[in-house]
């Protein structure tokens, strides 16, 4: 879907932004791009749809050159989200999101059913929540409304550079799930720059590591827990060699609130950790038996609590 090759970035100061990155991002994945500040991954996601022009190299969406493509072309199939939201103050929510489908000259009714759709799909009653402007709702819900306007006229491509940043904790972690949540609806191409490795681990079908614009490591989330390329990503992860060794899957097993699926997939309850890992590499969760039983299950989040968890009790012990 979209593809770097050898692709630098230099500044008229002299500085080098990314330097002779390769990477590609497949059709409906969520990679995420992230590092340390200055490490290039904000200026790679602003060349995909060319708010910064590269200085070598070349960056391919749906194999064509994103050169080769009209700007307002590009741009209209990649949907943007920004850490400041920038809503039009003094427009209505619905006014907000119509934006671009206003500029591809969709028909009205079109446009009002969008919006509604868009509200709806996001939890947000259309009929309380379309007359309103950005002032009357909470931070948490104009990120909302920043995400679905990058989705109104239907893009296969949003980029989203640190969107929840700047929320509270409980309203970051709710959009989190919420995104999540969306994605699975949509299944959208998203890449995603965060400095955040927790919300990475979170999010990501893949991560992206860089530093110094250089891709360092690139994978998914669990080898970065269980095979980081080295002392940098290491060190980045907070994780340490021992990390998992006291790992008991029993411990980490969560209650059902209804029957398993037919096909559902079972590990046991004496899994190890990286047998876990590889389970849900590939699927949004698996059920655990003990003694032929199914106890529970888990899912990408609990894991990356239970991550979390071992990274702070690691921390404190260095103290």
């Amino acid at each position: 879907m979209i593809t770097f090759e050898n692709v630098t970035k230099q500044f008229p100061d002299g500085t080098t932004a990314v330097s002779e990155v390769d990477f590609s991002v497949n059709k409906g994945e969520f990679f995420v791009l992230i590092g340390p500040s200055g490490c290039g991954k904000t200026t790679s996601l602003k060349m995909m749809n060319r708010l910064i022009p590269l200085t070598a190299g070349t960056i391919y969406v749906d194999n064509k050159r994103i050169s080769d493509y009209k700007i307002n072309e590009l741009r209209w199939n990649i949907g943007y989200v920004l850490q400041q939201i920038a809503l039009f103050p003094h427009m209505t929510i619905e006014e907000n999101i119509a934006i671009v489908p206003e500029l591809k000259s969709w028909d009205k009714n079109k446009i009002k059913n969008r919006v509604t759709e868009l509200l709806e799909m996001t939890g947000l009653d259309p009929d309380t929540y379309r007359h309103r402007t950005p002032s009357e709702l909470s931070g948490g819900q104009q990120q909302r409304i920043g995400v679905i306007r990058a989705l109104a006229a239907d893009p296969d491509i949003i980029l989203m550079d640190e969107p929840f940043s700047a929320l509270d904790p409980i309203s970051r972690e709710k959009l989190q799930d919420d995104i999540i949540d969306l994605q699975k609806k949509i299944n959208k191409t998203i890449v995603f720059v965060t400095h955040d490795i927790q919300e990475a681990l979170k999010l990501a079908d893949r991560i992206c590591l860089m530093k110094e614009g250089k891709v360092v490591q690139l994978g998914k989330p669990q080898e970065f827990l269980t095979n980081p390329a080295n002392d940098f990503v290491r060190n980045f992860v907070g994780s340490s060699h021992h990390i998992g060794d006291d790992f008991l899957l029993k411990h980490a097993v969560h209650q059902l609130s209804d029957t398993p699926p037919e096909d559902a997939y079972t590990v046991n309850v004496a899994t190890s950790l990286q047998e876990v890992l590889d389970a849900l590499s590939n699927r949004d969760e698996v059920y655990v038996t003990s003694q032929n039983n199914v106890i529970g299950k888990v899912d990408r989040k609990i894991m990356v609590d239970y991550f979390a968890t071992s990274l702070k009790k690691g921390s404190e012990k260095h103290v």
